[in-house]
């Protein structure tokens, strides 16, 4: 099992045993892939969850393997031959079509005709040695047919050559149904729509499934009959077989009524557990981005949540995310009954009054709106305010989820005090503050960063959202003292006993030191934690970095070594020295390995450094921008929003984003989007086309020529 493992996952059978024995025992991933690279050989989180998958798929493969072997053992079915092929397999849906002529079916015109006794008449037909036709039971050759039939549709042989035929050289079509409703036009490019089955988008079926779901379209997979009969007929018959005719006739009704249907379901099944990998791939790719998006530190903010009737709701938040004050303004009140906003009306004004009271008052530097509802109203009113305050900018923030925030259990303990609505302010505020520390209090499938999430397996989503967040949380660490229970409980190895011991601890006090938590967790919650918990200004500056209190002898060591103090810890020399030093050679010297030390130093070099630092920050504007404004052949710049199988859609700020296709990304084939770019990427865009009555912009990524 290791071996099929490595060969499965590229890599050598020590790694896939050591991260086995290191899961067994306990370790958490993000744990093994900080601290025990020695071990590993280096693999990464998404490596090791792999092999974890892998382990688990192939015990299930192989405790399906034995039931099955059992259960042929019983009925004395087992041969040589059999339990080799059993053994072989290598997925559980090619060991399903091995068993299957075995199984126990549920009650068929097959299974009904062989109660009736006419097994041997079946058999002898099979033989080809004599004509039927010189049978004068009608009943017989009928029962018969079908119970030759089913032994045709079972041969995993003939399945597999039909299957790989269909997928091969047939398409998946779509009609429009009849008595369909499709008023907005959502699947109109596929009323009359084919795709070869060896090259389907995945968005694609999973659109498909979605509009056949909704009884809009018609979806089926295309056969050549004629040609799939005569390759039957090729395996099946003898040259001169007596019988002919009548297997003919056979061969015909077991490819129509039992081969084709099984299969094309099969297929159509196949491709969408596909679709449903890629679709959750995508999801995590983005939402890996986007809680690693780097954070807008320092700034006081002005967050500005649009609305219309129940009007915008504002809350100014202090450089470290407290609310300072939070109210309502109803500047387009009227615009939802058909109207546009009338800047000279009272309400209007005394919502530009409110806006310019907080802004003298607190003097923020950023304005963050939200895109959703009343957006492009609101940037009309906050670029005509900025025009009085140059060095205040804006941006246009994410709502998605801010709604399912503000209604959460948590939002009502953080502001048991504001109604729902101003809570929403605050989340779309924070979350360009510090993004990662405010979105994990949101359902990550809230977010809006993939396609289909309602179809796709939701046990199989929130794992693996899970299992992203996890990675970031643990990849930047924590602040002890200041971290939410919502951060917290993404930690290496702690629970919410652990959790709420922290809570309970610097409630008191701040924590000052990490040797303080060794009282509050067992030693193996102690050692998978602690190396993710910064404490910040506290009694050892090796507790605010990624040095593990495992490696704090090392780390001295390593210090005395190369003649350096702690004490001059950020002072240019000490860097400097630290850039010098070869890790390989240092870590024989000190008895360690290579990945420990690259990483000490690492870690020395910036204590405290937060790795979301290095990434592209949101972009700042001062201006406005239209749609009416684009003008084919336009240089942006813009910022991801999301990726898609079929391309990426870019914020240029405005309401609407633009769509860069797949096969605009870039002056070369793209398989996949994600190869090109990710969420909170800042690009530069070129506009190809608009469509202002649908709000629709066409992007490239390649300049024209």
């Amino acid at each position: 099992m290791i071996e099929n493992i490595s060969k499965t996952l590229n890599l050598k059978p020590s790694q896939v045993q050591s991260a086995l024995d290191l899961l067994n025992e306990g370790a958490t991933i993000p744990f093994i892939a900080r601290y025990r690279k020695d071990q590993t050989g280096n693999l990464d989180e998404d490596q090791l969850r792999s092999i974890e998958q892998t382990w688990k798929y192939q015990n299930s493969l192989q405790d399906r393997k034995e039931s099955i072997m059992q259960i042929l053992e019983e009925k004395k079915l087992l041969t040589k031959e059999l339990k080799s092929a059993i053994e072989g397999a290598e997925t559980l849906a090619s060991l399903e079509e091995i068993y299957r002529p075995y199984k126990e079916k549920r009650k068929t015109k097959a299974s009904e005709a062989i109660a009736k006794g006419f097994g041997p008449l079946a058999d002898k037909i099979w033989e080809q040695k004599y004509d039927p036709k010189t049978l004068t039971d009608d009943e017989g050759l009928e029962q018969a047919g079908y119970i030759l039939a089913e032994k045709i549709s079972d041969n995993a042989e003939l399945r597999s050559m039909i299957r790989e035929n269909l997928l091969k050289y047939e398409s998946i079509t779509s009609t429009l149904k009849k008595d369909a409703v499709d008023e907005q036009g959502v699947y109109e490019q596929y009323y009359e729509f084919s795709n070869p089955l060896n090259k389907l988008p995945s968005h694609r079926l999973l659109a498909l499934d979605r509009g056949e779901k909704e009884k809009v379209l018609t979806v089926s997979i295309t056969s050549d009959n004629v040609k799939l009969e005569q390759m039957l007929q090729r395996k099946l018959l003898r040259r001169n077989s007596p019988s002919r005719e009548y297997l003919e006739a056979v061969i015909h009704d077991a490819l129509i009524r039992l081969i084709l249907p099984s299969i094309k379901r099969e297929i159509r099944s196949n491709l969408r557990e596909k679709a449903y990998e890629d679709a959750i791939k995508g999801f995590a790719a983005n939402l890996e981005h986007l809680l690693m998006a780097r954070p807008l530190k320092g700034q006081v903010m002005l967050s500005w949540d649009p609305g219309y009737v129940n009007g915008c709701k504002l809350a100014v938040l202090s450089d470290s995310g407290e609310l300072l004050a939070t109210t309502v303004v109803f500047p387009f009140k009227f615009v939802g009954k058909g109207k546009k906003p009338q800047p000279d009306s009272p309400i209007y004004q005394e919502a530009v009054r409110e806006t310019k009271k907080l802004l003298n008052q607190y003097h923020p530097t950023v304005v963050v709106i939200g895109n959703g509802t009343a957006s492009r109203e609101s940037v009309d009113l906050i670029t005509d305010i900025l025009k009085d305050y140059p060095d205040i900018s804006y941006l246009i923030g994410s709502e998605a989820g801010a709604s399912v925030y503000s209604a959460s259990e948590l939002a009502k303990e953080e502001f048991p005090d504001l109604p729902v609505e101003k809570r929403s302010a605050i989340s779309i505020g924070r979350r360009i503050q510090d993004p990662l520390s405010e979105l994990v209090k949101i359902d990550p499938q809230s977010l809006g960063v993939g396609m289909y999430q309602h179809d796709v397996p939701q046990k199989q989503l929130k794992e693996t959202l899970d299992f992203v967040t996890d990675k970031a949380v643990n990849q930047v660490g924590v602040n002890i003292n200041t971290a939410s229970f919502s951060l917290l409980r993404h930690v290496s190895g702690l629970k919410k006993p652990q959790i709420n011991k922290i809570l309970k601890t610097r409630a008191s006090a701040p924590i000052t030191n990490r040797d303080q938590l060794k009282g509050l967790f067992s030693d193996q919650i102690y050692e998978q934690s602690i190396g993710f918990l910064r404490v910040v200004n506290g009694e050892n500056p090796l507790d605010n970095t990624g040095i593990h209190p495992e490696s704090y002898p090392l780390t001295q060591r390593l210090l005395d070594h190369e003649h350096l103090s702690l004490a001059n810890l950020h002072a240019k020399s000490f860097k400097d020295k630290l850039t010098r030093i070869n890790p390989d050679h240092l870590a024989k010297e000190l008895g360690s390995d290579k990945y420990t030390v690259t990483d000490i130093i690492k870690e020395l070099q910036s204590p405290g450094l937060d790795p979301r630092d290095s990434l592209d920050g949101p972009i700042l504007k001062k201006g406005i921008l239209e749609i009416e404004d684009l003008t084919p052949g336009m240089e942006l710049q813009g910022t991801v929003r999301n990726v898609t199988s079929f391309g990426a859609f870019v914020d240029i700020g405005l309401h609407e984003d633009g769509l860069v296709h797949i096969s605009r990304l870039a002056d070369r084939f793209v398989k996949d989007p994600n190869e090109v770019v990710h969420t909170g990427q800042i690009v530069t865009v070129y506009v190809v086309d608009t469509d202002v009555r649908r709000k629709r912009i066409s992007l490239s990524m390649v300049k024209p020529k």
